[in-house]
């Protein structure tokens, strides 16, 4: 089975690999392909800098090379307009048949993924398996199951799975290691001068600060 961990990756940093290398290790994924969203929708105007796609793309593959079971995929950078993940899936389900396929997403994105482009649809035709955290990890699926969706799955009794009702999809929790580490203190940690050695794959943190991205912040 092959794993899809979209996301901004503005920039990656050891929380998401340490997260993918858990995902990969409890689900036993064959690879973790990491798909860097090249002009997020959900994205506000007002919201911080976000580093150019073809750099967030460069740090996903320096930062995979060390890891055999990494891959960093270019499918949404080379995309032209908004970088919808319904379109992505339908690209990757060219490649690969929906039972190989499982969409990787954080707890937070997860609760709003009825807000993305054809939610119904989305839900149905991909495999999901949801990191979560503490106290979360412990909580039922009906909890924070997207309101639009609700109705069409049926969350197992322990509340950690979930079936689609007309399809063969199923959304699964993962629990993974809470780790202290974000994008968004990172910019700002650049921005304020201090050092995020050990926050990033040392590669990344050199191309960084080689090029000074997120310099400029407010």
């Amino acid at each position: 089975m092959i794993g899809i961990f979209g996301g901004t990756f503005n920039p990656v940093h050891l929380g998401h690999m340490r997260a993918a290398e858990e995902v990969v290790e409890k689900l036993n994924l064959d690879h973790m392909i990491f798909v860097p969203s090249a002009r997020p929708p959900h994205k506000s105007r007002n919201e911080e800098v976000v580093a150019p796609a073809a750099d967030r793309l460069s740090w996903l593959e320096s930062a995979t090379q060390e890891n055999v079971r990494f891959k960093a995929d270019p499918i949404e950078v080379m995309r032209p307009g908004p970088s919808y993940l319904v379109d992505t899936l339908d690209a990757f389900l060219l490649r690969y048949k929906k039972k190989d396929l499982v969409f990787v997403v954080g707890q937070d994105a997860f609760r709003e993924m009825d807000s993305w482009k054809e939610p119904e649809r989305l839900f149905s035709m991909i495999n999901i398996a949801v990191m979560t955290r503490p106290p979360e990890a412990s909580a039922s699926l009906e909890r924070w199951l997207p309101k639009k969706v609700q109705g069409d799955f049926r969350v197992s009794d322990d509340g950690l799975s979930a079936q689609h009702l007309e399809s063969d999809s199923w959304i699964q929790q993962v629990p993974i290691t809470p780790l202290d580490i974000s994008s968004t203190r990172i910019r700002r940690r650049i921005r304020d001068g201090s050092t995020i050695r050990y926050l990033v794959p040392e590669s990344v943190r050199e191309t960084i600060e080689k090029n000074n991205r997120y310099k400029g912040l407010k």
